[in-house]
């Protein structure tokens, strides 16, 4: 789905020239602004459909969007969408950008309002090790197969038996 809207549209535009950003991650930046425009959007007006290309998302509207937004924004994330807090993480940070942006390269923003909500802290993983025997294991099983590949002159092959 397009973005009809000319604010995000500059955005893009310097993610893309300026900051040389993928094309993947302005698409993704594009999903996480437009899902938060849309959810304000049912915030204030429960019984609308708000326009998909987020033509509504004027700079009025923008800055109509206040911290207690971005914190049920999370929720509505947590809760309704069921998503992870990684991706929680994500949509936060892509978000924050834009707002920078508007405030430090637009101009068109005095106070921004994604500094508040913090990242959600992610649990830490366990990284998981090779017990001795596995990694003594994983080496043989690669000399035995360079062994088979080069029968001659290549690594020992007297303990792939």
């Amino acid at each position: 789905m397009e973005i009809n809207n000319k604010i995000l549209e500059e955005y893009f535009s310097y993610l893309t020239v300026i900051k040389t950003q993928s094309p993947h991650t302005i698409s993704e930046f594009r999903v996480d602004l437009r899902l938060l425009f849309q959810f304000a959007y049912k915030r204030r007006k429960p019984s609308a459909t708000p326009p998909p290309d987020c033509s509504f998302a004027d700079i009025k509207f923008i800055k109509s969007i206040t911290l207690d937004d971005m914190y049920a924004f999370i929720a509505y994330l947590q809760k309704e969408r069921n998503c992870s807090v990684a991706t929680c993480g994500h949509k936060i940070i892509s978000i924050r950008q834009f707002w920078k942006y508007l405030k430090t390269k637009a101009y068109l923003i005095d106070h921004n309002i994604t500094e508040g909500p913090e990242v959600p802290k992610q649990a830490k993983r366990i990284h998981k090790y090779l017990s001795l025997e596995d990694s003594i294991r994983l080496l043989m099983s690669i000399i035995c197969h360079y062994a088979d590949l080069y029968p001659l002159g290549r690594p020992s092959a007297s303990n792939c038996d």
